[in-house]
């Protein structure tokens, strides 16, 4: 996490500001960006009706209400009672429901038990929202210079955690609807025309040392630092992910019977669940492939990138195809390289699902569509230190038995992704919106 306040700085033109103008833009940047961040979250529910809203599909999950309750525990408990004189809290109980995983703040309701909670009503956790924004907008609106530099990266922090749980409450209501004997959509089907995707092709780089991590410039979660140097070999890296096409040339080459391709993990975890094929593939009754969206059921569309597979599948895939998956480092390069470059979608409230990936020859397309896996084991910086007390558990206490991902999906918010974030996912994960980027030494 790194925000600080400017107290004096210049325009373009070579004006010289005040202090109060930058504490003004500074309120009034927080005040809009608040809004429009928890705004997103109550449209997201909205297509939800109340039983939707209480669906826990598997112990990793977690209800929509209890995403809407959660990040707006987090404003009231890390900033509101802190810094707002005066300040009630909504309900004494709320404390212990929506905490998530916060040690120091005290007990909580265990994770796979959320879908239980039938009280309080999505109602009352609509409630609870209004509550704690008319709260968070006094607290913004009405903070002397001093409160208003200590709360802005707390709010920075809020809005960046309330956008991860957007980006969850979309994961988690598609596998709970999948679960469904008659897998229901989330929101109504759209059309769309099928494309061919872009050739895939490598692009080289030289290695070398190389400066990889958050510059400090701006908020980052703290586990995108410290800024370090990391030596790198020689390497290529594909122009866009993998796509279904391509995926499918793998299961029909028996990707899935020959365990020559797996890791010792990945093969016990194929034989365990009897994988097939991705998350939300199916057969129809003619035999085709079909692919569950958050629009409803369709075919599987060869040229959009393959989506929900677990990294043991895209490291299975990238032995298959005679490559392998880039480390972190590599990717993280890669993204900041001067070459031209494309980004693929982020959230579209309409249709949330990965597109086809056709962007011109030699043109790299590092963010959007899906999250990618990489090479690397989800471990801290050189150097890196949690932040103090209870906020300094949000990352690094889940420094094991991850992988990383990078580049965010159709399911990140827009401007929630930068070059150096870092998702991480135990290595059988294939709910979240994953797909495969390939790499190879050079």
């Amino acid at each position: 996490m790194n925000q600080t306040l400017a107290i004096d700085g210049t325009l373009g033109s070579g004006e010289q500001r005040s202090g109060a103008d930058l504490r003004d833009d500074l309120r009034s940047d927080l005040l809009r960006r608040y809004r429009q961040v928890r705004q997103l979250t109550e449209q997201l529910a909205q297509p939800l009706s109340p039983e939707d809203q209480m669906l826990q599909s598997m112990p990793e999950a977690s209800p929509t209400k209890w995403h809407r309750a959660h990040v707006t525990w987090f404003f009231e408990t890390f900033l509101l009672q802190p810094y707002l004189s005066g300040y009630c809290v909504f309900d004494e109980h709320f404390g212990y429901l929506f905490n998530s995983y916060y040690e120091a703040v005290g007990p909580r309701q265990p994770r796979p038990e959320r879908g239980l909670l039938s009280r309080p009503t999505a109602g009352a956790v609509a409630q609870y929202r209004r509550y704690v924004d008319a709260a968070m907008t006094e607290l913004i609106g009405q903070a002397d210079p001093g409160t208003l530099e200590a709360i802005a990266p707390l709010v920075e922090l809020g809005l960046a955690h309330e956008q991860q749980h957007q980006e969850l409450l979309l994961t988690d209501i598609k596998h709970a609807l999948a679960k469904h004997p008659f897998a229901p959509a989330y929101l109504p089907p759209q059309t769309y025309t099928r494309e061919a995707a872009a050739p895939m092709e490598f692009v080289a780089f030289e290695g070398g040392i190389v400066t990889i991590g958050h510059d400090g410039d701006g908020f980052a979660f703290d586990n995108e630092g410290p800024q370090h140097e990391v030596l790198l070999r020689p390497f290529r890296i594909a122009t866009r992910p993998v796509t279904c096409g391509e995926y499918l040339a793998f299961m029909e080459d028996g990707g899935y019977q020959r365990p020559e391709f797996w890791l010792s993990d990945g093969w016990a975890m194929v034989q365990q669940e009897e994988w097939q094929a991705p998350l939300y593939w199916s057969r129809s009754p003619r035999g085709s492939w079909q692919i569950y969206t958050l629009n409803g059921r369709r075919a599987v569309d060869p040229a959009e990138p393959v989506c929900h597979v677990s990294f043991y599948e895209a490291a299975a895939f990238a032995e298959w195809a005679g490559r392998r998956l880039p480390t972190e480092a590599e990717w993280e390069h890669a993204a900041r390289s001067p070459l031209r470059r494309a980004n693929g979608h982020f959230l579209d409230r309409l249709s949330p699902h990965p597109r086809c990936c056709n962007t011109p020859a030699g043109v790299l397309q590092m963010f959007g569509e899906v999250w990618e896996w990489t090479r690397s084991a989800y471990e801290p910086y050189p150097g890196f230190r949690p932040a103090a007390g209870a906020v300094g558990e949000y990352n690094g206490k889940f420094m094991v038995s991850q992988m990383v991902l990078r580049g965010g999906s159709c399911v990140t918010p827009p401007g929630h992704i930068r070059p150096s974030y870092r998702n991480f996912f135990p290595p059988a994960a294939r709910w979240q919106f994953s797909g495969i980027r390939l790499a190879e030494d050079a």
